[in-house]
């Protein structure tokens, strides 16, 4: 990959990194200001527990996405970015282009997520 391209890919990785970041931060903050002690009612106070944790898991989806872009970024530091971190082979430019944090290439992607589901689970 030349220089152009790892600077684009930094450029990308970077402007997803402080949108995530800002992101998981305002749904914690939005979490952590539900009340649930002016609930009146059982259904009220669910409600606000529902409520509280979308935001947090909505915090815990930015955050986790932010490490993956993280991840790719000390990649491109690295000189490692675009090489599959499972088996070392060349990611294919189309999956870097459209999810320019991937650290395996589709083969091994493949095979994490058909561990993480079974195919007795999926079907």
């Amino acid at each position: 990959m030349d220089a152009r391209q790892l600077k684009q890919f930094r450029s990308v990785l970077e402007a997803r990194q402080r949108t995530l970041a800002e992101s998981a931060q305002r749904s914690e903050q939005e979490g952590r200001s539900l009340e649930s002690g002016g609930a009146a009612d059982v259904a009220d106070r669910a409600d606000d527990n529902y409520q509280k944790e979308f935001f947090f898991s909505l915090s815990a989806n930015d955050r986790n996405l932010l490490r993956m872009v993280e991840s790719a970024l000390r990649r491109i530091d690295d000189g490692d970015f675009g090489q599959c971190v499972s088996c070392g082979n060349v990611i294919e430019s189309k999956r870097l282009q459209a999810v320019p944090w991937a650290g395996h290439c589709l083969r091994c992607q493949q095979r994490l997520e058909q561990q993480s589901f079974p195919a007795s689970i999926a079907s």
